[in-house]
């Protein structure tokens, strides 16, 4: 028998409401009643309470840390798969078979390169422009690009635009990177894979062959599998705000990457090595973390708003991290021994631990992406890159679902009542 959920409202008849149970989590009270049953609105800020949409793709249990991908748990896939399986993964809801795999990175990977009038774009944009804004922007004029893949009712339209947004944005990314340091754009290589083709779109010169570092690739790897998706947080929300209105697959994504432009969703790892930089020394992280429990400072990287306690991404990453800093000779640069200080304390000091204040992947991935010559203001712009197969697997699942319906949130109205004008005069 299904459960339901009774609410008496005063002189009313009372509400039964169904309640729906997923396959794991919560169960979900059915609001979708309740306005025309009791003529109130719900008020919940932020809709940390509240279940916009039914999903398949992501589940996320903070309490116990856990984060799968289509019932795959992260960790699984961060140690045995790479990250077009799990692009693969996301999109169809299933793992492919060998041919299905080597045909999915073959349709990628052949379509790398963008309209050469594209790169025009990028002219416009002044030389010291963060890469975040230069993303949002050509990202966003890729529709006037591929036209032909427009119609969202059209499947295969729909299939073909999810196929140029996750072979172009690497593509987008890196030639943000060059042009802000005043570089050339450097062509995609079909004989690369997904990584090590970024990698070598980033940092190759005219000059000599690059080689991509095998380990290097697989670290940057893990990191674009780890931040492929993290169920409905405020860029998937904002890209599925903006397709409800039939808006194109690029003026959706570039929706998304510019709610994950704010400080308080994309900005993490970025905190973290401007937190590095504030400290400055090894000797002063002791004095550093006494203001921590002083509430002087902020512990950037520490700690999750969802993982209560811990993070499932962070000891993938802190694996990750110890293998770079040693494949690069970097285990003693002061920096990153800071780092290491500063991990040491937090998983160590009971502060720390009873507050559930350990390292997050955001801390582990900022060391990881400064260690591999990836600026700062780069940072977010990785994290759009990986997070756009998850944004793309959203949108197209509540474009397919049947009775889907424009975003219209209710507001609770505090303002001035009905009041008649006065002409100016009269004031």
């Amino acid at each position: 028998m299904s459960k339901t959920v009774k609410l008496q409202v005063e002189g009313k008849e009372a509400l039964e409401l169904p309640v729906l149970e997923g396959t794991l989590g919560n169960d979900v009270v059915d609001i979708r009643t309740f306005t025309k049953g009791t003529g109130m609105f719900t008020f919940d800020p932020g809709f940390v309470s509240t279940a916009s949409c039914e999903s398949k793709i992501t589940f996320i249990d903070g309490d116990k840390g856990q984060l799968y991908y289509r019932g795959y748990p992260i960790e699984q896939l961060a140690e045995n798969s790479d990250y077009l399986e799990t692009c693969y993964l996301l999109i169809n809801g299933e793992l492919p078979t060998a041919e299905q795999k080597a045909k999915f990175e073959e349709t990628v990977l052949r379509h790398t390169m963008v309209h050469e009038q594209l790169t025009w774009f990028f002219r416009g944009f002044r030389r010291d422009a963060h890469p975040m804004a230069m993303m949002v922007g050509v990202v966003g004029a890729l529709a006037a690009f591929y036209q032909d893949s427009l119609d969202i009712n059209n499947e295969d339209h729909r299939r073909i635009a999810e196929f140029r947004l996750i072979s172009k944005i690497p593509t987008i990314a890196a030639m943000c990177y060059r042009y802000s340091n005043g570089l050339p754009f450097n062509y995609p290589k079909n004989d690369l894979s997904y990584t090590a083709n970024f990698m070598h779109m980033m940092f190759a010169t005219p000059c000599e062959k690059y080689e991509p570092n095998p380990v290097l690739v697989r670290a940057l790897d893990r990191i674009f599998i780890l931040h492929a998706d993290h169920e409905q947080n405020a860029s998937t929300s904002t890209v599925r705000l903006a397709g409800s209105s039939g808006a194109n697959p690029f003026a959706c994504i570039a929706a998304g990457i510019a709610s994950l432009w704010g400080p308080a969703h994309g900005g993490a790892n970025e905190a973290v090595l401007k937190m590095l930089d504030e400290i400055g020394d090894v000797s002063r992280v002791p004095e550093f973390m006494e203001g921590v429990k002083e509430r002087k400072y902020r512990l950037m990287g520490f700690g999750h708003r969802v993982y209560r306690n811990m993070d499932p991404r962070a000891s993938i990453m802190r694996e990750t991290c110890y293998e770079v800093l040693k494949e690069l000779g970097l285990e003693n640069d002061p920096k990153f021994k800071l780092a290491m200080e500063l991990e040491k304390i937090a998983l160590s000091d009971p502060f720390f631990i009873e507050r559930k204040l350990y390292p997050n992947v955001d801390f582990y991935s900022g060391i990881v992406l400064s260690a591999l010559g990836i600026p700062v203001s780069m940072f977010t712009v990785i994290f759009a890159l990986a997070r756009t197969v998850g944004w793309i697997s959203h949108w197209h699942e509540m474009i397919a679902e049947p009775g889907q319906k424009i975003g219209r949130p209710r507001q609770l109205y505090t303002g001035s009542p009905r009041r008649d004008y006065v002409p100016v005069n009269q004031r």
